[in-house]
């Protein structure tokens, strides 16, 4: 079995079943839509409110007809196609559409400039680019380059000069299609990391880890046809469209939603029923914070069959998950680590059942192994800090086109996460930092994410981000970017007489109020913030050594 065979099944059974929604809040005025016979308009009394929606059939036939337009243009087994959307109802269908034939699909990241996108097209060797109306201007400036032996493909109203039109090439297609003879060991994606030392690396994974992110997560959160998922993060990202894998096994409807305001999000979770959230760290934080100041009142909206609200991609505060708990006592909470190497989230989880143990990342996830190494691959004992290693279905297969990189994180099939962790006495497993965010100061190692860990128990402090910063006499320093919640003033003394409980050398030397950065995916962007405060030519010679 292979995914694309999940989604004809859903299709074969259930075809009147909603399967995708798209709710889009911010949208002024009713737009053409590529699929103008599937667009359902609906004038709120609060505020403009555009939904579409397509059953499980309609999704099939999608994919079906991009498949036959992709298969008539010369694409198949092997060939491999970018996809540079933002969220949308589209996205899915195209994507499916791209396994269908055999081709590989490549997400790309839609804060790439254009010349990252120029990177990431020659590295993955991609012979199609789908793009949206977002990506006009960054796409014609590289349009000359990047269309000599490959197709592109515009997903949108006004179509420029320079690509066809998505919506024409697949109007006259068959919604039916025939997939080639396709195996869990076929080559099904590629991903790219998130490029925070420099450009992104492509990784490449098979059939047989998109099927078992499926797996992972319905075993996870337990998805029946009864739940409907909220999908808010980008959908080119593993983290998000593994979560909504669940969905797709589990055969159970789900909604994207464009748009992170924290009345944004109770009113979707509201009006459309939704089950499971998955939330980023300072999206929970936002809606925390509307409901402390009254901004927002639970009671304006239906929220009573909400069962799970979960986080990944960073580390969570203890006190995040309290003070969400004192507002949603009856939710369920997990949170999930992974990497775009191991085919996103689930690794490692928490588990409903170990809200006890949140500030842990959990335990190995299902099908999934993990351990703890020291720099020469030795397992650690409990308590001691090493290196996060992980081996299962999901591990990609490598990164493609760069050998050397391959070798130096697949060491005899387990994943060298470059994240440091330990375990506890319970075999839970915390996450300490990353391997290169390590600040060495007077010989000491600190790791940021217990600091940072530390001060979002501060209730002035909104987000932080701790940073080492050169020091002439310790080497480094540890610096913390601290962003207030709105309307709250704090000074430099409080900050520090809130530190006295900590350890004086994990103290930070410097206190920095700034908002602080993250991507899409919602992780710290502390190269970024090096740049800026001074510390990138530190991380430079460190990754030098």
């Amino acid at each position: 079995m292979i995914i694309t065979d999940l989604l004809e099944n859903n299709a074969r059974q259930y075809p009147e079943d909603v399967a995708l929604v798209e709710i889009n809040p911010a949208a002024k005025e009713t737009r053409r839509l590529t699929w103008r016979d599937y667009e359902l308009v609906e004038p709120s009394l609060r505020a403009p409110y555009y939904r579409r929606e397509i059953t499980w059939r309609v999704f099939d036939e999608k994919a079906n007809r991009f498949a036959n337009a992709l298969t008539a243009r010369g694409i198949g087994k092997g060939d491999k196609v970018a996809i540079l959307l933002m969220n949308c109802i589209e996205w899915l269908p195209i994507y499916f559409g791209i396994l269908k034939t055999g081709a590989l699909a490549v997400p790309l990241n839609f804060r790439y400039a254009a010349d990252e996108i120029t990177y990431c097209l020659n590295l993955s060797e991609a012979d199609a680019l789908v793009f949206g109306p977002e990506f006009i201007g960054r796409v014609e400036e590289i349009a000359d380059t990047i269309s000599r032996g490959r197709l592109l493909i515009y997903a949108g109203t006004g179509c420029p000069s320079f690509a066809e039109d998505y919506a024409e090439m697949t109007a006259e297609c068959s919604g039916v299609y025939r997939t080639p003879h396709l195996t869990e060991d076929d080559d099904a994606a590629i991903y790219f990391s998130s490029g925070t030392t420099g450009f992104p690396k492509a990784i490449l994974h098979t059939h047989r880890a998109l099927l078992h992110a499926c797996r992972v997560e319905q075993n996870h959160h337990s998805q029946t046809r009864d739940d409907v998922f909220l999908c808010i993060p980008p959908l080119y990202h593993t983290g998000a469209k593994m979560h909504w894998f669940g969905s797709l096994l589990s055969c159970s409807k789900a909604v994207i939603l464009k748009g992170t305001s924290p009345e944004t999000i109770l009113r979707a979770a509201s009006e459309e029923k939704c089950t499971i959230v998955w939330l980023l760290v300072p999206w929970a934080q936002d809606i925390l914070a509307a409901l402390d100041s009254g901004a927002l009142k639970l009671s304006d909206y239906n929220l009573d069959q909400w069962r799970l609200m979960h986080i990944g991609a960073q580390p969570v505060p203890q006190s995040l998950i309290k003070r969400w708990k004192a507002y949603f006592p009856h939710h369920d909470y997990d949170t999930n680590y992974g990497l775009s190497e191991s085919i996103g989230p689930g690794a490692v989880h928490l588990g409903v059942e170990n809200i006890h143990k949140v500030g842990a990342i959990g335990k190995p996830g299902f099908g999934w192994e993990a351990k703890i190494t020291d720099p020469e691959g030795n397992t650690v004992p409990r308590g001691e800090v090493g290196e996060l290693c992980l081996r299962g279905p999901g591990v990609m297969k490598c990164y493609y086109n760069d050998e050397k990189a391959t070798a130096a994180t697949l060491r005899d099939g387990w994943l060298c996460s470059g994240d440091m962790a330990m375990e506890d006495e319970d075999g839970f497993i915390f996450l300490v930092d990353r391997k290169k965010d390590v600040i060495i100061t007077g010989g000491e190692n600190l790791y940021p994410v217990q600091i940072e860990d530390f001060l979002s128990g501060f209730d002035k402090i909104k987000d932080v981000a701790v940073i080492g910063l050169p020091d002439a006499r310790l080497g480094e320093i540890a610096a913390a970017v601290i962003e207030l919640k709105e309307g709250v003033s704090c000074t430099e003394e409080e900050v520090m007489e809130f530190c006295q409980s900590l350890p004086r050398y994990k103290r930070p030397r410097k206190i920095i109020f700034a908002d602080v950065p993250r991507n899409p995916t919602g992780k710290i962007e502390k190269p970024k913030l090096r740049r800026i405060y001074g510390g990138e030519g530190l991380v430079a010679a460190q990754n030098k050594a």
